[in-house]
């Protein structure tokens, strides 16, 4: 059994990437992979993900502030706060902030994708972004195939 997990406002392991700064409460060794959960700001005009759909794990999405484009199976829907997205397993999507404001959003994978994200921070931290078949080489590495 874990132990309980408190954190307070800023505590948590952090992560950057697109410009993204991404602010992880659960991760997989506090949730025996089940899931995990960030808290995502999205600065205006921030770098989509590449369109891609999960293998085997579900994606939910709460908009805290702000407006949120979402690309659903090539779709664009926006959604402000208070929203919720579920986008389930093999269904194709984005998101990013089309918007004026950073948005900021609660973010939960099922199983935990934690680590993805402290690889994708890695891939981005050069000066340059990295080339676009990096990217999909490591997304491919987590399950996740082109949408």
């Amino acid at each position: 059994m874990a132990d309980p997990v408190l954190l307070g406002p800023g505590e948590g392991e952090r992560r950057q990437a697109r410009g993204s700064i991404m602010d992880f409460k659960a991760v997989a060794a506090t949730t025996s992979g089940r899931f995990s959960l960030m808290e995502r700001a999205l600065p205006p005009g921030g770098r989509m993900p590449p369109p891609h759909r999960h293998a085997g794990c579900t994606e939910a999405f709460f908009v805290l502030d702000g407006d949120v484009t979402f690309v659903l199976d090539g779709m664009d829907h926006v959604r402000g706060t208070g929203c919720f997205v579920l986008v389930p397993d093999g269904a194709s999507h984005t998101f990013g902030n089309r918007g004026e404001q950073t948005a900021r959003l609660l973010v939960v994978h099922a199983p935990a994708m934690d680590g993805y994200f402290t690889e994708l921070e890695l891939l981005w931290s050069g000066s340059e972004p990295p080339a676009a078949e990096a990217e999909r080489a490591l997304m491919a590495r987590y399950g996740m195939l082109p949408g």
